[in-house]
C-alpha cells in the first residue's frame, strides 16, 4: 500500500472526509512521526508496533567494484518493531494471498 492508497482508503471509509482532509490527516500524521524519530524519541502504536531509533556503529565494508576496503561511518537509523497483533495478523492464514 502506497501512500497515496492510504489516502484514498480514508477518504472513501470516512464519507465527511474529502480527499485533501485525508491526505493533509496523512501527511501530518507521518510528519508528526519523522519529527518524533529525528528527536530521538520512540513511538508506540499498541496492536501495531514500536518505531525507535538505533544505533549502527562505524565498520568496515568493501567496494563492491574493486573489492577495496571501505569505512562506512555510524549512523542512527530507524527501526520498526511490529506488535503481537500484527505478527499474528500477517501468519495467518488468508484466501488472498493462496490464490496469489
Amino acid at each position: 500500500m502506497t501512500r497515496s492508497d492510504l489516502v484514498t482508503l480514508l477518504a472513501n471509509r470516512f464519507g465527511q472526509l474529502t480527499h485533501r482532509d485525508a491526505e493533509f490527516a496523512v501527511k501530518t500524521m507521518l510528519d508528526a512521526m519523522s519529527d518524533a524519530l529525528g528527536k530521538g524519541h520512540r513511538i508506540e502504536i499498541r496492536g501495531f508496533g514500536s518505531f525507535a531509533i538505533s544505533h549502527r556503529p562505524p565498520r568496515v565494508g568493501r567496494n563492491p567494484r574493486s573489492g577495496e576496503p571501505v569505512t562506512i561511518p555510524e549512523k542512527l537509523v530507524p527501526h520498526f518493531k511490529p506488535g503481537k497483533a500484527l505478527r499474528e495478523a500477517v501468519d495467518q492464514p488468508s484466501a488472498d494471498r493462496a490464490e496469489g
